[in-house]
């Protein structure tokens, strides 16, 4: 296996992604690269059920390896919110910027012992013959009452963690690949491919 098919148009995590598997020696495509596949409705109730949605049916479409990621925010002051709908909080036509702007209007006179929250990331695998195994990694932290650094993308100018005093926005690329939901999932999901690459070679 030379290829990997990334279930994701979303270029920030495709370049976060490509970096951690380079050492691997696996090239990773994405939906640029297919511009006929599916739309994929994200319908599922968890991260779970959505990532392994996109896996499945892309690995089903391109006849490839496929990894299907969902990840997002949750905080504890609005009772788990985003979650499952962080790429859309903001509504239809979310972006970034407005996400981020909802998210800190819904929290304004919070205080900070209370602005709790996590990112949560579930990675599913899955080849034409079906899902193979979903994997997950979570990241707490505090959701910021500004939005501090120009690193990463979605939540991550708000997401402070706390024993660095930083936003992911703020922290490098290289220490946030130690410490993301996505990282961690990410080492999991490695545990599958080796083996997977094991078992078919």
């Amino acid at each position: 296996m030379k290829e990997l098919l990334i279930a994701t148009k979303n270029k920030g995590k495709v370049r976060e992604l490509a970096d951690l598997l380079k050492p691997n020696g696996i090239t990773v495509l994405s939906l640029l690269d297919l511009p006929k596949a599916p739309k994929i409705v994200e319908d599922g109730n968890t991260f779970r059920a959505n990532a392994a949605k996109k896996a499945v049916t892309l690995a089903l479409f391109s006849g490839r390896p496929t990894m299907g990621e969902d990840s997002g925010l949750e905080v504890d002051a609005l009772g788990g919110r985003p979650g499952v709908y962080s790429a859309r909080y903001s509504g239809e036509d979310a972006t970034d910027e407005k996400n981020n702007d909802k998210l800190l209007q819904e929290l304004s006179g919070i205080s900070e012992e209370k602005r709790t929250a996590r990112y949560r990331s579930a990675i599913a695998f899955a080849d034409p013959s079906g899902l193979i195994d979903v994997v997950e990694g979570s990241c707490e932290g505090v959701i910021s009452t500004e939005k501090r650094g120009a690193n990463g993308f979605g939540y991550d100018p708000l997401f402070l963690i706390p024993s660095y005093q930083k936003t992911f926005g703020e922290l490098p690329l290289e220490v946030k690949q130690t410490l993301s939901h996505r990282a961690q999932a990410f080492r999991r999901f490695l545990v599958l491919l080796e083996r997977y690459l094991v078992q078919t070679s």
